[in-house]
Formats: structure tokens, sequence, C-alpha cells
């Protein structure tokens, strides 16, 4: 033990000052608050989304339109893509929802729609939520068979 490396007890030395203990404290009259204002005040707390008094964001921003809470939304899966899967060997000849889950085309709670986007080669039997009317007669002209959920 030497001087330059003598360090105070742990515990013995407090690290914060006690605000608003009077003036001798170095933290008294105002207490770290600073001067007037609604933060100086007792009993101040701060509305979620106040901001000083000038017009708040969710007030700003205009709002306008529909939103349909019973909307479903469908996942699109186009023709060139279980095309590219069945090349791959990820499909086989029969496609449900648990091939394309499996395949990670989908995923468990979502609904299927099949897009007519591209060239099916392959002759598969397809059961999912939807397909489009292009989509269909791509599938059956294939030799393919659909089945909706």
């Amino acid at each position: 033990m030497q001087l330059n490396n003598l360090r105070p007890a742990k515990g013995s030395v407090k690290t914060s000052k006690r605000i608003g203990r009077g003036q001798g404290s170095g933290k008294g009259g105002t207490a770290a608050r600073g001067h007037k204002g609604a933060k100086s005040r007792s009993g101040y707390s701060r509305k979620v989304g106040f901001e000083g008094g000038q017009m708040p964001l969710q007030r700003r921003v205009p709002k306008f339109g529909f939103t349909n809470i019973n909307r479903k939304e469908y996942l699109g899966i186009n023709l060139d893509k279980l095309q590219e899967f069945v090349d791959n060997g990820k499909l086989k000849d029969i496609v449900t929802m648990e091939t394309l889950i499996e395949a990670r085309l989908a995923r468990k709670n979502d609904l299927v729609k099949i897009l007519g986007r591209g060239e099916l080669k392959a002759k598969l039997d397809i059961t999912v939520h939807k397909f489009t009317q292009t989509a269909k007669a791509a599938i059956e002209k294939a030799g393919g068979k659909v089945t909706t959920l």
C-alpha cells in the first residue's frame, strides 16, 4: 500500500448530493430544478405526447379514410415461385398449407392466394384458400388440380 493508491472504504463516500437541503449543501434554493415553469413545481407529471404547448403530433397529422377491421389479408404466391420450388425439389406434386409452411413460403396463420404470374410446367394438386382465375387456368392446363380450403 502506498499513498498513491489509497482509496476510501467502500460505501463510506456518498456519490450524489442531497438536493433541497439548504443553501449550504450546494443544491438548495431551487433544488436543481431551475427557475419557474411546470417542471419546477411539485406534482408535475409530463402528459404523454405533450410538446410544451405546441400542437402535438397526434393532433397535427391528418386523419382521413377508413380502416376495415374485418379485412382479410392474403399472402400472394405466384406460379413462377411454385415452379422454382418444384425445380429445387422443395415441393412435390401435392401442395398443401403444411408443405408451403415447411418450404417457408407461408406461415401457419397466413391466408394464401395463388397468383397467376409466371409459367407452371409441373403437374400440381394445390390446396389453399384462394386462387386467381389466371392461376386456376394455368394449373389445370398443366394437368394439376385446384382445391379451395
